[in-house]
């Protein structure tokens, strides 16, 4: 699908959850980091395919993806600590967090598109927490 294509509204047939890293008190006096989620949205996920590094991540189960969604104050503010969760492909464990693997996607990178409209975040999935 051409970058165009996919920055259209009727494009945007995904959708995922944002998270972010928070630190929460543990109940002993110390903190634990844990994630909380930011926003639920529609995007579209475009699964890379060419390329030595594109190749080279796939065959060691890592599957590298361009997520695109509307810019927004929240969408914004993604940086390399957040996640982004396929709510239609990730599985989840028994109690509900969801499991590494096809589609829990760890964020790169975020960048806003020239217009200003847009946000396309760079991720893999098949990396663990």
């Amino acid at each position: 699908m051409a970058v165009n294509q996919r920055r259209r509204a009727g494009a945007l047939r995904d959708r995922i959850a944002l998270e972010a890293t928070v630190k929460r008190g543990d109940g002993y006096g110390g903190t634990i980091e844990a994630w909380q989620e930011r926003a639920v949205l529609w995007a579209s996920i475009l699964y890379l395919r060419g390329g030595e590094t594109v190749q080279a991540a796939r065959l060691v189960g890592r599957q590298p993806v361009v997520i695109t969604v509307r810019a927004s104050d929240v969408t914004r503010a993604i940086d390399g600590t957040w996640r982004a969760i396929d709510l239609r492909r990730v599985k989840r464990d028994q109690k509900g967090e969801p499991v590494p693997g096809p589609g829990l996607y760890n964020i790169k990178t975020a960048f806003e598109t020239e217009d200003r409209a847009w946000i396309e975040i760079t991720a893999e999935s098949g990396l663990s927490d």
